[in-house]
Parts: C-alpha cells; sequence; structure tokens
C-alpha cells in the first residue's frame, strides 16, 4: 500500500496552491483601501493592477490545489504582475516611511511570491516544491 502512495501519477500542491490562494484572497481587501485612500486617478490604475494579480494568483492557486495542471500561465502571469507592482512602488514611493513600507513589501511579500510563481511556472514536471 505504500508503494501505490508514493506513486501517485499526479500529486497536488497543497500547500503553494493555498499561499496563492490566500495570496489573491488578500488582496481583494487591500484593494477596497486603496480604492477608498487614493485619489481617484490612482485608486482606479492600482486597483485594476491588484484585480488582475488576484484573478492570476487566483486561477493557479485552485489549479494547483485540485492538482489538474493548467496552473502555468496563470503563475507566470503572476510572477510578471508581482514583479512590476513591486517595482513601480519602489519608483514611486516618498523617501522615508513610504519608501520603507514598499521595500518591505517587496522583500517579505511580492518578490518572494513572483519567485514561486515563476518557479511554478517553468516546471513542466507536476511535482511540487
Amino acid at each position: 500500500m505504500a508503494i501505490l502512495a508514493f506513486n501517485s501519477p499526479v500529486p497536488t500542491c497543497m500547500w503553494q496552491g493555498r499561499l496563492l490562494t490566500g495570496a489573491g484572497l488578500a488582496l481583494l481587501p487591500w484593494m477596497g483601501y486603496l480604492a477608498g485612500t487614493l485619489p481617484p486617478g490612482q485608486a482606479a490604475a492600482w486597483v485594476a493592477l491588484d484585480t488582475l494579480e488576484a484573478v492570476c494568483l487566483l486561477t493557479a492557486g485552485t489549479r494547483l490545489v485540485r492538482g489538474g495542471g493548467g496552473h502555468r500561465a496563470a503563475a507566470a502571469g503572476a510572477a510578471l504582475l508581482l514583479t512590476a507592482d513591486a517595482c513601480v512602488d519602489l519608483l514611486t514611493s516618498a523617501p522615508g516611511a513610504e519608501l520603507a513600507a514598499a521595500m518591505a513589501m517587496a522583500v517579505c511579500a511580492e518578490l518572494p511570491l513572483a519567485a514561486l510563481c515563476g518557479v511554478l511556472a517553468v516546471r513542466r514536471s507536476p511535482r511540487c516544491l
């Protein structure tokens, strides 16, 4: 019986899928905060970017949890969008606390998540990390 468990043809990537899904869901209240605190023009741009990120993360995450594949394009999109978000945040932040917050978000959240998405996007084998 143990041999059958180790020879599963398509292992599910539960922790990666849950992490991506959780990150996508965490963006929903963040978008509400941005919409309520930024000027209308800026809010529209940031909410649109975060909406695209959330869609990619949720798509990749749910497909990974289900184990059926099809997550690679969404993971690649999320990696690209998260990297762009981190770069634009850093470039548009005012010096001081705003820049420190942007750096913390980039280093602790956006770039590690982008790296995970990038790895998941290029892996051909169904094996998970």
